[in-house]
């Protein structure tokens, strides 16, 4: 993966990574990235890629729940827009190329349009999206879900680790928390969404592909799982006697590995794991652990859940300890669109590229925006799949080529359905 020369093209890939590493600094931590929703850094974020955005040419306006938008008409006003997006917010302690890549490679393809004079059958908006991470106030996806008018307003009422709530984070930040049903688009002023984002898996560099397209993100189960057997003293209870809940627990998590190995693009995570009382000469009487169990095919996820919840009761059952299940995230598959996707391997090939399709594993804003149009993802190879994590890696090059696939695809775009096509030339 070898870096790309200087050039003075808007979809040069080091004038873009220079844009990031800009963006980046925006940060509440010295040293480390953590950029999170309404937060003073959210703030400064906004007001740069707002400038950046007029700079292309686009009318800029943020809306009711935090996110900038600029618009770049067609080549008459009113019409239908294409909407490019990801989201400006991070995880704590995070990379600098999830979701600024796509917001400011948006920004790119429309400030190449803007300095040819080019205008569209349609219009572009490119969407910076306040909040997909979720750290702030653990409610992923707001930004987005608010567009597609599926917010839930119940979300005002969260509050963050210092007691704060949303709503009265919003009035801080100048919004109105009142006034959020005003974020959501008509579907008729919409063709489709587009998100250009890093993989955030090794699958692109395993192949040597600079970029794939997206087939699907894949649906989610999370459980967390309670096991409880009796606690005692680690000297005086007999191996034969005992019901350790944390030995219970750690045949289960092999059996959660066991059932989610060997099937085509299911995977099963336990992330976390806890026992008590916790102490080094006392059997564990209680744990409680996480599993994370993903595919893009809704049938095949929800028969291994069935098929988890079944082997870990027969454990259970085996071992002499009660257990307990609570889901704490069910999210169905999202597809993208055929259409689209074929739009988007023709604008690779076009650029002599060669895109593989592969799944997403990790959610998108993509999947909020599903709601309200049909979407696209192009996937950006990034350095040994590390993301979350400031080790996370692109190319000035795999940049470029990402940034360019996506101009093509916007200057090539043919809706894939639309509910008013009486409105498009």
């Amino acid at each position: 993966m070898s870096d790309s020369p200087q050039s003075d093209s808007p979809l040069s890939g080091p004038l873009l990574l220079d844009r990031i590493d800009a963006l980046a600094a925006i940060s509440a931590e010295d040293g480390r990235l953590s950029r999170l929703y309404l937060t003073p850094e959210h703030r400064r974020a906004n007001d740069l890629v707002a400038a950046w955005m007029r700079e292309a040419g686009m009318s800029v306006r943020e809306d009711a729940v935090g996110n900038i938008i600029g618009r770049y008409d067609g080549d008459r006003p009113g019409l239908p827009a294409l909407l490019i997006g990801s989201h400006l917010d991070t995880v704590r302690d995070a990379g600098r190329y999830d979701g600024m890549l796509g917001v400011l490679s948006g920004i790119a393809v429309v400030d190449g349009l803007k300095r040819r004079g080019r205008r569209l059958p349609f219009a572009v908006e490119v969407i910076g999206f306040g909040d997909e991470e979720g750290t702030r106030f653990q409610s992923t996806l707001i930004g987005s879900r608010a567009i597609a008018g599926t917010f839930d307003p119940a979300v005002l009422e969260t509050r963050d680790a210092a007691g704060t709530r949303l709503a009265d984070a919003m009035t801080a930040f100048g919004l109105d928390p009142t006034a959020w049903a005003g974020a959501a688009y008509r579907p008729e002023d919409v063709l489709a969404y587009a998100e250009l984002h890093i993989e955030q898996g090794p699958v692109l560099e395993a192949l040597g592909r600079p970029v794939g397209v997206v087939t699907a993100i894949a649906g989610a189960t999370r459980l967390a799982v309670t096991v409880e057997g009796m606690a005692g003293h680690a000297g005086t209870v007999p191996m034969t006697l005992r019901r350790d809940a944390l030995a219970a627990a750690a045949d289960m998590i092999l059996a959660v590995e066991q059932l989610c190995s060997g099937q085509d693009r299911l995977v099963g995570t336990v992330g976390r794991i806890e026992a008590s009382p916790g102490a080094t000469n006392v059997i564990p009487g209680k744990v409680r652990f996480t599993i994370d169990l993903r595919a893009d095919r809704d049938p095949l996820r929800l028969e291994r859940v069935g098929a988890v919840r079944a082997r870990l009761e027969a454990i259970a059952d085996a071992r002499g300890v009660a257990i307990g299940f609570e889901t704490l995230h069910e999210s169905p598959a999202v597809a993208c669109h055929p259409a689209l996707m074929a739009q988007f391997a023709a604008a690779a090939a076009a650029e002599g590229l060669d895109a593989p399709e592969l799944p997403s594993g990790a959610g998108h804003d993509a999947m909020a925006v599903a709601a309200l149009t049909d979407i696209a993802m192009l996937f950006v190879r990034c350095e040994r799949g590390i993301s979350h994590n400031p080790a996370e890696r692109i190319t000035a090059a795999d940049a470029e080529a990402g940034v360019r696939v996506l101009a093509r695809f916007v200057e090539t775009f043919q809706p894939a359905h639309h509910p008013v096509t009486d409105r498009l030339p």
